[in-house]
């Protein structure tokens, strides 16, 4: 297994939940990513359900009180996502792509993880973020 250690810095916006994040991909290009952070049951519950649409550089960081096995499905979310589970030091666990709108499918993680990162679909791969990548938390995350 491939592990990328990913430099971010994350920059706290209007105290509104959302944090900006530079990744570097795996040749050192930095990747900036705006995520809406979720670390409340009622968040983490609503998601990204009911929106049509979002920008290509934005996504949303699940933050869980422990480290478990997480379990995502695509009920009432209309845009195609991918997900990475990540464990509770910043490692990429697995990464699945999700089909909108489709409620016959879950996505469980296999490992218990600490976080979890929601995105536009094909984003990681698009820059170059595989599982094994290790993404260190900066400000952001406060767990």
């Amino acid at each position: 297994m491939m592990l990328l250690l990913i430099q971010s810095a994350a920059y706290p916006l209007s105290g509104n939940g959302v944090c900006r994040i530079e990744i570097n991909d795996k040749d050192g290009k930095p990747v900036s990513l705006q995520v809406e952070i979720a670390d409340t049951d009622p968040l983490r519950m609503k998601g990204l359900m009911d929106r049509k649409k979002m920008s290509w550089n934005r996504g949303m960081l699940f933050v869980f009180d422990s480290v478990a096995k997480q379990n995502f499905w695509m009920k009432n979310t209309y845009i195609p996502l991918s997900i990475a589970y990540i464990s509770k030091n910043g490692t990429i666990n697995e990464i699945y792509d999700m089909k909108p709108l489709d409620i016959s499918v879950t996505y469980p993680s296999t490992r218990p993880v600490g976080y979890a990162l929601e995105v536009n679909r094909g984003w990681f791969e698009k820059n170059n973020i595989t599982r094994g990548c290790i993404m260190v938390f900066h400000g952001c995350v406060s767990k």
